[in-house]
């Protein structure tokens, strides 16, 4: 891995050295010259250039700088494509089909995929340096350059068997083309990536949930909203890969238009056609590949010309529909095996997601069962306090300027005290068998 990485830093250019020497040289003035400018970030974000990882279909790499102009016109990619890309901004997982290249962007993998390299963002992240020696690996492995023949008749008839070495003399067990292969360790990569991190969070979920409902504090519950962030940020991402590849199995257009190597041996095969045309004079003299110029050549000639690219337009073009019906079987089956190991993830977060809300609840049920009891107290206290204001109630009475016979019988005060306390004792026999009553207390 360090060997890779060393590899793949692309160097440092002399001219940033001294243009970094020469900003800190003082002027004629006496101050530092660009202070405060960095020149060398300004001239590379003006220019556009990025590193990129270059892997062939030998699996040889390379480290290169392309400007942004440079690489639409390589991929024949409009700059809306590229901006998926760029790690300054935050797009979701995209998967696009163009013309000559698959424009990828799956969590850490940011790449192009041609019919005959792969154009990835170079970054030290540790994914995509296996992303990268995962590609090698299985392109040194299973000779990618001489797996995929579709010139041959019986491979085009059996190409969803395993066996189609023994028609075509290939011995790779892997048949599928050279994009499909940097397509399908894009998405292991991003799968698994998704998939420990969903590993992670339950590991770190489940005791933590455990601990909530066993003991209630302020620091658990803290703890557990920053996991349910950590959920909901995940489940977002899981949630929009397993959507991108949902919306390519069920687009049979998008899925024929991400087979490169068809369409570049198709390409390749009719500009072959078209040669033996070249130089081929006609009975006037004139060339039939040549362009003829319209005042010179006669009507029947334009007309015949005309007619015929009007042929083989409609020609290639249900030759190509067709054979795109008849070849998304292999991307489709592709997709499918990894959209259900997407799709197990987002189950398994949907499940922690589930377990979380359950603890909530019991959270809250304990909360309110809690709070319930408080307001049952609070309410036995309300009534003993109003049973207790009775003797305030009679001390004040007795308490008044006034003369009344009881004052001279010495057991009065007995009396006074045993009879308000029997009185009291009464009204709040009443009010526990009322609030019994309207059951607003489960005695």
């Amino acid at each position: 891995m360090a060997d890779l990485k060393e590899r793949l830093l692309p160097p440092k250019p002399a001219s940033a050295m001294n243009l970094r020497e020469a900003s800190n040289w003082p002027s004629a003035s006496g101050r530092q010259p660009f202070q405060g400018m960095d020149v060398l970030g300004l001239k590379k974000r003006g220019q556009g250039l990025r590193s990129w990882i270059w892997v062939d279909a030998s699996g040889n790499s390379q480290v290169i700088e392309v400007d942004k102009f440079t690489m639409m016109r390589r991929c024949d990619l409009p700059a809306r494509d590229l901006r998926l890309l760029d790690p300054l901004f935050v797009y979701p997982s995209t998967i696009l089909g163009r013309e000559k290249a698959i424009v990828v962007n799956l969590e850490q993998i940011r790449c192009i995929i041609t019919a005959d390299e792969v154009l990835l963002l170079n970054s030290l992240d540790s994914y995509v340096l296996h992303y990268v020696m995962e590609l090698q690996r299985r392109l040194t492995t299973t000779g990618a350059g001489e797996v995929w023949q579709p010139d041959c008749p019986e491979m085009s008839r059996r190409r969803g068997s395993r066996n189609f070495d023994n028609f075509c003399g290939s011995t790779s067990p892997d048949y599928l083309p050279f994009e499909f292969r940097a397509l399908e360790v894009a998405l292991e990569a991003a799968c698994t990536f998704l998939d420990s991190q969903a590993a992670e969070l339950e590991i770190e979920a489940y005791p933590l949930l455990d601990e909530l409902t066993s003991k209630i504090s302020t620091l658990n519950l803290e703890r557990v909203r920053r996991l349910k962030s950590r959920l909901v940020a995940l489940t977002r991402r899981v949630q929009k890969v397993r959507d991108e590849i949902e919306q390519l199995m069920d687009d049979d257009g998008d899925m024929a238009e991400m087979y490169l190597t068809e369409k570049k041996s198709r390409m390749e095969s009719s500009f072959c056609g078209d040669q033996p045309l070249i130089g081929y004079k006609s009975t006037d003299g004139a060339s039939v590949s040549a362009p003829v110029s319209p005042v010179s050549s006669p009507p029947d000639v334009r007309k015949l010309e005309k007619s015929l690219s009007i042929v083989r337009s409609r020609h290639e073009s249900m030759r190509s529909s067709e054979s795109a019906t008849e070849s998304i079987e292999e991307l489709e089956m592709l997709l499918e095996a990894y959209f259900v190991v997407i799709d197990s993830t987002l189950n398994k977060l949907t499940s922690l997601k589930e377990y979380i809300d359950d603890t909530e609840d019991f959270i809250n049920i304990q909360l309110d069962n809690v709070r319930n009891q408080l307001i049952q107290f609070e309410l036995l206290l309300t009534t003993a306090t109003f049973v207790v204001a009775i003797f305030g109630v009679v001390a004040g009475v007795f308490g008044m300027n006034f003369e009344i016979p009881l004052f001279d019988n010495p057991t009065a005060f007995q009396w006074v005290l045993l009879i308000t306390g029997l009185t009291g004792i009464f009204i709040f026999c009443m009010f526990i068998w009322f609030f019994k009553y309207r059951r607003v207390m489960p005695l």
